[in-house]
């Protein structure tokens, strides 16, 4: 009977991390992940990496609405960050126009996408023959294998956690809206998460998609994973 009783002082000490309501609490250090928008299809016929291709411009006019949610849905009182690539700052500015309105775009190098070293613009058919390992099911490299003159994917989660605790630690309590990459967003949600970066892979983010994480005393905690705004 007594092994049923629940400390009143453990329920008091959890009561705030509850996510009871729809509206987030203020004063948490929280990440609001967006993968960039869909880039040119010239692009997506090969490995692009950190190659800087640009957007796909019948897109950015068709997924308007995506947008227009996007700027809705996004935290007034936020800091925002960019990875090096363009295609980072122009979806943020697509955001920003569709309604959110200007804010300073502050380029976080700890942010881009995986490094694919000398496959970068190579065709994906032509990949295999490169290959040491069986590629991923849900990614075209193995979480272990290391491009040459690139990085693994274990090494972007290394580099992605890094940056996320240092800019914890910076913007302690505040909100920061980061667009980035598929890459690098599931190399946030490993370190979150503490699970290997094979394992990361297995999750599904989207052009366009929100990804939420927060930081609290007790440790990470993720909120939402490739919610896709406006539907």
């Amino acid at each position: 009977m007594s092994a049923s009783v629940t400390s009143p002082q453990i329920v008091q000490s959890n009561q705030g991390n509850f996510l009871d309501t729809p509206q987030l609490a203020t004063g948490v250090t929280r990440f609001w992940l967006i993968r960039h928008a869909l880039v040119e299809q010239n692009a997506r016929m090969s490995l692009y990496g950190t190659l800087d291709v640009p957007l796909c411009p019948d897109s950015l006019i068709a997924q308007r609405p995506m947008y227009e949610a996007l700027a809705a849905r996004l935290p007034r009182k936020a800091r925002w960050l960019i990875s090096p690539l363009s295609r980072t700052r122009c979806t943020a500015e697509a955001i920003q126009d569709a309604g959110y309105g200007p804010a300073e775009l502050k380029v976080e190098p700890a942010l881009i996408e995986q490094n694919l070293g000398e496959w970068q613009g190579m065709a994906h058919q032509d990949l295999p023959d490169h290959l040491h390992l069986a590629p991923h099911p849900f990614w075209s490299v193995a979480a272990s294998e290391c491009p040459p003159k690139g990085e693994s994917m274990i090494d972007v989660c290394a580099r992605v956690g890094r940056g996320l605790d240092h800019l914890a630690e910076t913007y302690a309590g505040q909100d920061m809206i980061a667009v980035s990459h598929g890459g690098a967003i599931r190399a946030a949600l490993a370190h979150a998460l503490r699970i290997h970066a094979e394992t990361a892979l297995h999750f599904s983010i989207q052009n366009l998609s929100l990804t939420i994480l927060e930081r609290l005393e007790e440790g990470w905690r993720v909120v939402t994973v490739n919610e896709l705004p406006g539907i």
